[in-house]
């Protein structure tokens, strides 16, 4: 499996003198779906700039498909990893929605028709084609945030870097459009990348999550490895998927004799509480 994204010994410093990145260490496979949580200010957005050129480090190495990032191969790097910035506004810019979303493609030198066929698939991916016509300042948060990964999808980027996806999506559009990149990165074998605050969304698309605190990352794995460490999880100033916090208090404060008192899915929380209930049944 080739290695989509590779960040070696990071570190970036602000011009105000700020160090954001303090010795990162980061890695994702083709086709891998991988989340960063971290508190505000904890260096998740500093990170994704570098990943497709957007800063340079202060020290280190970002390697893209194996292929070091220099200002000479920008546009190719560009063109492998889209990126979805935490606020919509900094990546709308066009008169129109189309014109945004058309923006990437033209910008690869594509035929007019397949600019077209990539702006209305992306369009009608996202449910958003009604609003093709509109100024994208006249719409709202939400409507803003699905125009930006449209522009981000319609480039058919190998590797995707999302900001705080969900941010201003009610809940149902927020699944659909977590439903919608998951299956993206399996059909197509794209890199997902994800920073986010959602804890309780994490399990259900995330194949490992990086946790970051202070300009570092302070824990990687699986998301049972890492949320089963509630400690690491409450000193980055974060909290346990609420199934997993009501299972820790069953557990700690009711005493329910659990095996595994983290769960991450209804269905696990289920399993282990019906687990316990036929042992004593038993009894």
């Amino acid at each position: 499996m080739k290695c989509a994204v590779n960040v070696v010994d990071l570190f970036y410093t602000y011009p105000d003198g700020t160090e954001a990145l303090k010795g990162v260490n980061f890695k994702v496979m083709e086709g891998e779906r991988v989340a960063v949580i971290g508190s505000n200010g904890s260096g998740k957005s500093t990170l994704f700039y570098h990943l497709n050129g957007l800063f340079s480090p202060t020290k280190g190495t970002v390697l893209i498909n194996e292929e070091e990032i220099t200002k000479t191969n920008l546009d190719k790097i560009r063109m492998t990893v889209g990126l979805v910035f935490q606020d919509p506004d900094d990546q709308l810019f066009a008169p129109t929605v189309w014109e945004d979303v058309a923006f990437g493609p033209r910008n690869m030198g594509l035929s007019k028709r397949e600019v077209a066929e990539r702006v209305n698939s992306a369009l009608n991916m996202l449910h958003i084609a009604d609003l093709k016509d509109k100024r994208p300042d006249n719409l709202s948060g939400g409507q803003k945030r699905l125009v930006s990964i449209a522009g981000v999808l319609a480039m058919n980027p190998e590797i995707i870097v999302l900001d705080e996806p969900t941010s201003n999506l009610d809940p149902c559009t927020s699944s659909a459009v977590m439903h919608l990149l998951v299956d993206l990165s399996r059909r197509m074998n794209i890199a997902l990348i994800i920073a986010t605050h959602d804890v309780d969304a994490v399990p259900q698309y995330a194949d490992r999550i990086y946790v970051m605190h202070e300009g570092r990352f302070v824990a990687e794995g699986t998301p049972e490895a890492v949320f089963s460490n509630a400690s690491v999880i409450r000193e980055s100033h974060l909290r346990l998927p609420r199934i997993a916090r009501l299972m820790e208090i069953l557990h700690k404060e009711d005493r329910l004799p659990l095996k595994n008192p983290y769960p991450l899915t209804i269905r696990g929380a289920r399993n282990e509480i019906m687990r316990v209930i036929k042992e004593r049944t038993k009894g």
